[in-house]
């Protein structure tokens, strides 16, 4: 079951999300493989502010939770 929620999850960040805004949500919550960052950690990697990657963070998570509760 776990399996299968977390290929949906997948499937929508590759659907509803820019590169960059994938990028960002895999740094923060460490995805497919990747590290868990703090903001501050993924802002400095990509040349951003902390704000930025928080507002970005937000719609992202907005994004993905129309997408996965659309029927």
């Amino acid at each position: 079951w776990a399996k299968l929620e977390e290929k949906k999850l997948y499937k929508a960040i590759l659907e509803v999300l820019t590169p960059t805004e994938a990028d960002i949500l895999k740094q923060r919550y460490g995805l497919l493989g990747t590290e868990q960052k703090t903001q501050m950690q993924v802002a400095k990697s990509l040349g951003i502010s902390r704000s930025y990657v928080s507002r970005i963070e937000k719609r992202c998570l907005k994004k993905l939770y129309d997408k996965l509760n659309s029927h």
